[in-house]
């Protein structure tokens, strides 16, 4: 639904990674990932949010069910801090090799 069934222009790429129900089956939380800036998140959660009557309309006649949960959207940020924790500990790991280095020079005996 995400990628062409919804024609809202505030809705930027992007695909869900993840539905928490709550007990009971009465709500659900979407976590979606955007391909984009912040202020594409901010708009795209803006149109789901306007689109969930319809969205939950369609979940209900796909899947075939009476009770479809009442929808909230969230925007999943989990790859961009990923990657943002491998770069720092990318920059981490080669301020200890230069200090085993520089550590490894001053300890050598110098040629002379």
């Amino acid at each position: 639904m995400l990628e062409g069934e919804l024609s809202d222009p505030r809705i930027a790429p992007g695909y869900v990674t993840d539905v928490v129900l709550a007990p009971g089956g009465k709500s659900a939380r979407v976590f979606v990932a955007v391909h984009g800036s912040e202020a594409e998140e901010d708009s795209t959660l803006a149109g789901l949010m306007a689109a969930r009557g319809y969205i939950r309309s369609q979940l209900r006649e796909r899947m075939g069910v009476r009770h479809v949960p009442e929808l909230t959207f969230a925007i999943d940020r989990s790859e961009r801090m990923t990657g943002r924790m491998d770069e720092l500990l990318g920059r981490l790991r080669k301020r200890d090799k230069r200090r085993e280095e520089t550590a490894a020079k001053a300890g050598a005996p110098s040629e002379g």
